[in-house]
């Protein structure tokens, strides 16, 4: 390990007199290059979530680990089903929980966020050769008791880190007086969530758009079975001022796609289900889907969608940035605690608004199928997604090369 510091002699000593915690049961590490992130700060595991995301998607068979702080709760992280993503707790401190974390992940990469650092942790993993940077790190994250008061601690940690990004110009000043490495730090952007852009095949987008000739159109997503009847009351109203809306529903799953056909049709409603019956035609007034491969074409071709799970409590709500990213203006229901921080920049920018029944939804489709209406909306969000693009940019292409040159020097 590193050459130690008084304060940091201190601290061992410290942690392994409480002894470490019992043996973490870690699921399989998946063969491969595997990057680490750290979700230090409270709060902003979506925009770490989102990064990686990124990340998976332009390097193929990568796997990504990230570490949660012990404060975080269950409901932090959004559920997540990508197979080679893993989201456990950041281990103890004392040497044998470091080991046993580092003996069975070996991350080719870490990106470690915002501070509060983890001194043996990060020594070790900087011992064993693993590059480490620190993205959007903060004062927050170092002006804890620690920092305060064993100063040549921190200085070391900061040193183990190839690069440090800064949130702001205040933050670097603070992480100099430090102890950071001047030629170490940079003062960029705040990390912020942008979400993916959903991929759609554009023969099926051409297809699409000339079958619905400029019909007006608006999409409810992820749709819960009792979230259903709240859809399609809203839609009987609006249908009573655009005459030729179409709706297209996106169930949760089959069984809820089988469930709203019927809904639908005791309603007098003209019902397809998409992938099973032709395209849509002048007369059909309801679109039942439930694949979710289909996200990006119907948020696509709708300029205003309604993001379910939302209205019934104990679901989390779905990504608000998937609707935002490709100009659909946002709609949703009070239940959104996995998404809360992206909801609440939407809605602050005027990209998103909310609705607590079938009356307000109804009243807000009406007036968004206005083309100008959605067009605003689905302009702030863009602006929304774009805040924090070019420091994801510059983080992923970083970790790609830095990716490269490890595996060409193998």
């Amino acid at each position: 390990m590193a050459a130690r510091s008084l304060g940091l002699t201190a601290y061992r000593a410290l942690v392994r007199r409480g002894g470490a915690e019992p043996a973490a049961a870690y699921p399989a590490r998946p063969g491969g290059e595997l990057v680490w992130f750290h979700a230090a700060e409270p709060g902003n595991v979506l925009a770490v979530l989102d990064l990686a995301k990124r990340l998976m998607t332009l390097r193929g068979r990568l796997s990504v680990l990230i570490t949660l702080p012990d404060s975080a709760t269950p409901s932090d992280p959004p559920p997540c089903t990508t197979s080679n993503l893993f989201i456990v707790r950041v281990p103890g401190e004392h040497p044998d929980n470091v080991t046993a974390f580092l003996d069975h992940w070996k991350p080719d990469f870490c990106i470690w966020t915002w501070g509060r650092l983890h001194p043996n942790l990060v020594l070790e993993t900087a011992a064993r050769g693993c590059p480490m940077v620190m993205i959007d790190a903060d004062t927050s994250g170092f002006d804890g008791r620690r920092n305060r008061w064993l100063p040549d601690m921190t200085r070391q940690l900061l040193s183990s880190f190839e690069l440090t990004l800064a949130r702001s110009d205040a933050a670097l000043r603070r992480l100099l007086q430090l102890g950071l490495p001047r030629n170490r730090g940079e003062a960029t952007s705040a990390l912020l969530a942008g979400g993916e852009v959903l991929p759609c095949a554009d023969s099926d987008l051409a297809d699409m758009s000339a079958c619905l000739g400029g019909r007006p159109v608006w999409y409810a997503n992820q749709l819960l079975p009792e979230e259903i009847p709240v859809v399609l009351s809203a839609h009987r109203q609006a249908l009573r001022l655009s005459h030729r809306l179409l709706l297209i529903l996106h169930a949760h799953d089959y069984a809820t796609a089988d469930q709203a056909i019927e809904r639908a049709r005791a309603r007098d409603f003209t019902v397809i289900r998409w992938g099973e019956d032709p395209y849509p035609d002048e007369t059909t007034q309801v679109m039942v889907a439930d694949d979710p491969g289909d996200r990006g074409l119907f948020f696509r071709v709708a300029p205003v969608s309604f993001l379910g799970s939302s209205l019934v409590a104990g679901h989390g709500g779905s990504d608000p940035f998937e609707a935002a990213a490709l100009g659909s203006a946002v709609l949703y229901g009070p239940k959104v605690r996995h998404y809360l921080p992206s909801y609440g920049r939407l809605a602050t920018a005027g990209a998103a608004r909310i609705v607590n029944d079938a009356g307000a939804l109804g009243n807000a489709v009406s007036r968004l199928i206005a083309p100008d209406q959605a067009a605003t909306m689905a302009h702030a969000g863009w602006d929304v997604i774009s805040e924090g693009a070019a420091l994801a940019d510059r983080v992923i292409d970083m970790v790609q090369d830095r990716l490269d040159d490890i595996a060409g020097a193998a």
